[in-house]
């Protein structure tokens, strides 16, 4: 389970359940505040959301299972659910529990027979993804996180597997057409003190972006850090260099006890060559095409002398491994390095 989905749900006043067949997954994710309580079973936590929904409270819950078993259960039993995901990481089927393995047989029985696993967890991702499309025949606004469990689960013998969308086609890519994505930085202090001192600066460059503000705010009192301190939010094209500008000047007057690394996550346009995630259905066919980073980059670079040596190469997105289910109370552009006809 990872931390941001049951965060991202509660942040936005809905109430989720999050299935994840690791126990300590879920207590650390309860010890670190992104997720608010653990269920003994699928009756207490339905309980529980329905509770939530009635006095429109935000509530996370951890249940321990199988997606692949719980989210059919759910299908059958009629739950009234509004908004449907996953983040299991599918890419190497030996990292998918099958039902009816147990946790702790995981790693024995992957290593004795890696080829009869294997197909045991392709026909386990076909019931998990059958029932999410299932959710989404109901009415239910049903997303893929990008880790292929769609096309793991084809593999499987679920031909509907593609029947709904990745996030990125379907909510992010117009963003990205906007030049906006994430914009990152770390305090090398090691200081909180200098994220606070950052944000103040951030909310102040831009008071009218509501989601900005409303993100930062909730952020500060919701967001633990891990390592350095370290902040994120999406700026578009205009705004990052402000925002960089802003940093230097505080470094420079001595406002931060420290430098900041500034970067970016992969989930960024330009950044990434995915064509199950940040480059799905690219509506000029470029889903596989590699590489628009070195596009991007070459772009917005000085030309270079005749002769001098490039690179290239292939990017990939790497993705965190968790079940979560999402039960919700409510639920200038850089066109050269990707053209208008791709986004």
């Amino acid at each position: 389970m990872g931390g941001a989905q049951p965060l991202a749900v509660t942040l936005n006043g809905g109430a989720c359940l999050c299935v994840e067949v690791d126990a300590s997954r879920i207590e650390r994710r309860i010890e670190h505040g992104y997720l608010d309580v653990r269920a003994d079973s699928l009756a207490e936590a339905m309980a529980l959301l329905e509770q939530a929904k009635r006095d429109r409270a935000a509530l996370s819950v951890g249940l321990l299972g199988n997606a692949a078993d719980v989210f059919p259960r759910l299908l059958a039993e009629g739950a009234d659910i509004d908004v449907v995901t996953d983040q299991t990481s599918a890419h190497d089927p030996l990292m998918y529990l099958p039902v009816g393995v147990d946790f702790d047989d995981w790693v024995p029985r992957r290593t004795e027979d890696p080829d009869g696993f294997t197909t045991a967890a392709r026909e386990s991702m076909a019931r998990h993804c059958e029932a999410m499309v299932g959710f989404a025949d109901a009415g239910a606004e049903v997303f893929d996180y990008g880790n292929s469990l769609r096309a793991e689960a084809r593999e499987g013998g679920f031909s509907r597997a593609f029947d709904y969308p990745g996030f990125v086609p379907a909510y992010i890519r117009p963003l990205f057409c906007a030049g906006k994505g994430p914009f990152r930085w770390a305090a090398l202090s090691g200081d909180p003190a200098d994220i606070a001192a950052t944000d103040r600066a951030v909310l102040d460059l831009f008071p009218d972006d509501d989601h900005l503000q409303r993100w930062i705010r909730a952020a500060q009192r919701r967001v633990s850090f891990q390592g350095l301190p370290a902040r994120i939010c999406w700026l578009g094209m205009g705004e990052r260099h402000l925002a960089g500008l802003r940093f230097n000047d505080m470094v420079a007057a001595g406002e931060l006890s420290a430098p900041l690394a500034i970067g970016r996550d992969h989930l960024d346009c330009g950044s990434v060559a995915s064509p199950y995630r940040e480059t799905e259905a690219m509506r000029d066919g470029s889903d596989a095409i590699a590489d628009w980073p070195l596009l991007n980059a070459w772009s917005t670079s000085p030309p270079v002398p005749p002769g001098s040596p490039s690179t290239t190469g292939v990017a990939s997105a790497s993705a965190a491994r968790s079940t979560p289910v999402r039960w919700s109370s409510s639920t200038a552009p850089r066109w050269r390095a990707k053209r208008q006809s791709g986004c």
